[in-house]
């Protein structure tokens, strides 16, 4: 099961959830961010994804989560779910090569950060924020209100990391019952050996 690493890297947010009486959203137009070409991604290039998830995990090994980076990367026909959604992006460098990655699924009404990741190649270079923020323009674009997510509490580049991008932590109390419902799925996984938490950014 994918999860979190540090920024422009790899970041898990836990069991995606999309009820059936909400519509899956659309896709909008492609951002750039100079070099970078912010697009949906193509079908040919899912097994792509599971390389760069691959690569991106391996970082947990030094902070001593080597579960973290053992785990497998998102099945094929997983990740074909989402690009026939329409809720799959990728980044791309001057060759048109996807660079990073971020899958959404729709929680509650809202749009709800399954996966994020980044080769470590293009590490650090604003691939993984302007992933986030071309969703959230996407968000506002379509009418909904907010981003959500769930991460690592206590890495650095994760809940620390989430705040620099505009999120802030969700009490127990304040959780919506999709939320809860991925919680439990993160809990049921042995992901709470390390504190988790869920997040939103208001759009």
């Amino acid at each position: 099961m994918p999860v979190a690493t540090p920024p422009g890297f790899l970041t898990w947010t836990g069991p995606g959830l999309n009820p059936p009486q909400i519509r899956p959203l659309r896709t909008a137009s492609a951002g750039h961010n100079g070099a970078m070409h912010i697009r949906v991604v193509r079908q040919a290039e899912l097994s792509l994804l599971q390389d760069i998830e691959r690569a991106a995990g391996e970082c947990f090994r030094d902070v001593g989560m080597p579960q973290i980076a053992d785990d497998e990367p998102l099945p094929l026909d997983v990740l074909a779910g989402y690009y026939q959604a329409g809720r799959a992006w990728v980044a791309t460098d001057a060759t048109d090569t996807a660079t990073g990655y971020l899958l959404a699924d729709v929680v509650d009404g809202n749009l709800h950060i399954e996966q994020v990741s980044v080769h470590p190649r293009h590490a650090r270079r604003g691939v993984g924020r302007a992933l986030i923020d071309h969703l959230a323009d996407h968000a506002r674009a379509t009418g909904v209100a907010a981003l959500t997510l769930t991460t690592f509490a206590d890495v650095p580049w994760n809940g620390p990391y989430y705040v620099r991008c505009g999120f802030v932590a969700l009490s127990e109390n304040s959780l919506t019952a999709g939320l809860r419902v991925i919680r439990q799925s993160e809990a049921a996984h042995g992901l709470d050996r390390w504190p988790r938490m869920c997040m939103r950014r208001d759009l």
